[in-house]
């Protein structure tokens, strides 16, 4: 990264632009940028707090792109029709996606932390990034999502920590193939399941980054990292489930608010660990991050003390409120695997499950509605409903033949109450509408800021 030069990050507010460009401009870059949702109204305090911070946001119409000393940063699924980077193309301004940029950031760490997997990145990174910062390793890092321990008043969007640039911690990304640019120093694979490419992509993919890596944490108990293991018999290694595994958890005792452990490294004492965060797949996320930062030279025990002061990721089985006793959850599951682990979690609990989930586009649902269906199949009861919309869509030229029936009209065939529903409204309605005293609606979905918008709001109607 050039350190003195300007960028505009088309996008700016995404998930994973934001963090990025709070990291390039404490680096001394210029940074401005714009983005289409700043342009629609939506999540205002976001783009407020942004100009807060110094950016300068423009309109998402090409105005802002007026110089070739610009570098204009896009996400890959940005096609050259938007206006920024149409802009650029016309003047001679360079354009890199937003992973050519991270990587370049990443690979020229000391010590570099990528966290790759299916599901359970977010998480991970955020554990990662607590134990060092307790550990007095000051990390920048760069996280998907807003990392609850960091985030206040001041700072509500804080998915990066600005620390030393020497250490760098990193959620790295397979869905569009950039996983490929990482050379990490330590890579932790959490699991390999199905979402956005095909098993035999993925398993490409994630071995070429185990391939690059210097030290490597791998998690037994999935099949996809498990044939890595195969392949990478000195990667440190998790399990719920093989005690042969270099850190291995039994014993769990799950709570509503969390859920505690024992942890027993191969070659020193067991440890009694206490998350906030609850379910199984915590408890795996939280061996991963211990793995990770003990091939940083943190050992088992510290990591452990360090993790029962984490506080979570925002939209992970967030709780929003209770009203009415009805208890409104914003959770970001979006794949089979963390739709999965979500149901399960709640459901180690009683009381019905209303489900509102918005697929994150029509491209995954043509690649696995029938495992979404069976996902919400096998992980709702009897009793439980589960809502949905037509999968967001933020323009371009998408391929829009498959629908959300593809998920709604194999559950609704079994007898259990599934609908496609034409309009949040309509689904507002409908959960407020079914919800008794006990219930939990829970508010499912990616790529969507609003959505946590759309559980306050469903609180909000239960209470009056």
């Amino acid at each position: 990264m050039n350190q003195d030069a300007s960028y505009f990050f088309c996008g700016i507010g995404g998930s994973g632009m934001l963090p990025l460009a709070l990291i390039t401009a404490a680096r001394g870059a210029r940074v401005q940028g714009s983005d289409r949702s700043r342009d629609q109204g939506l999540s205002p305090e976001k783009f407020a707090w942004l100009e807060a911070q110094g950016f300068v946001l423009h309109p998402q119409d090409g105005t802002g792109v007026v110089s070739a000393d610009q570098t204009v940063v896009a996400s890959g699924a940005v096609e050259d029709t938007v206006p920024d980077v149409a802009a650029a193309r016309r003047i001679g301004a360079p354009v890199m996606t937003r992973a050519e940029l991270l990587s370049e950031v990443f690979n020229a760490a000391r010590t570099a932390i990528g966290v790759a997997g299916t599901s359970g990145k977010s998480t991970v990174t955020g554990m990662i990034a607590r134990i060092l910062d307790a550990a007095g390793r000051d990390p920048t890092v760069m996280n998907g999502a807003v990392m609850k321990d960091l985030a206040t008043p001041d700072a509500p969007f804080a998915s990066a920590r600005v620390g030393d640039p020497a250490l760098f911690v990193s959620e790295v990304d397979e869905s569009d193939g950039s996983i490929a640019r990482y050379d990490a120093g330590v890579a932790v694979i959490t699991n390999v399941a199905l979402d956005h490419k095909s098993m035999a992509e993925l398993h490409d993919l994630f071995g070429g980054f185990a391939r690059r890596a210097r030290r490597l944490v791998l998690n037994r108990d999935n099949a996809g990292t498990a044939a890595l293991a195969a392949e990478f018999p000195e990667a440190l290694t998790f399990s719920l489930s093989d005690p042969a595994a270099d850190l291995f958890a039994d014993d769990l005792q799950p709570r509503p608010d969390g859920i505690a452990f024992r942890l027993t490294p191969r070659d020193a004492d067991p440890v009694r660990v206490t998350l906030r965060t609850p379910g199984a797949h915590n408890v795996a996320n939280a061996l991963a991050a211990i793995g990770a930062a003990r091939a940083a030279g943190v050992e088992p025990a510290e990591a452990a003390r360090a993790l029962a002061d984490f506080h979570g990721i925002r939209r992970r089985l967030e709780v929003v409120g209770t009203a009415g006793g009805v208890t409104v959850i914003d959770d970001f599951a979006h794949n089979p695997d963390k739709i999965a682990a979500t149901l399960k979690t709640l459901r180690d609990f009683p009381g019905r499950l209303l489900v509102f989930f918005q697929p994150h586009g029509h491209g995954p649902l043509k690649l696995m509605g029938a495992e979404l269906a069976a996902a919400f199949d096998h992980g709702l009861a009897p009793d439980d409903a589960v809502l949905m919309p037509q999968p967001v869509y933020y323009g371009g030229t998408t391929d829009r033949s498959v629908g959300s029936e593809v998920v709604i009209g194999p559950l609704a065939a079994t007898g259990r109450l599934a609908e496609v529903v034409a309009s949040r409204e309509a689904a507002a309605g409908r959960l407020t509408g079914l919800a008794r005293p006990g219930d939990r609606i829970v508010v499912m979905g990616a790529r969507d800021d609003t959505l946590t918008a759309f559980a306050r709001e469903l609180l909000a109607r239960l209470a009056t």
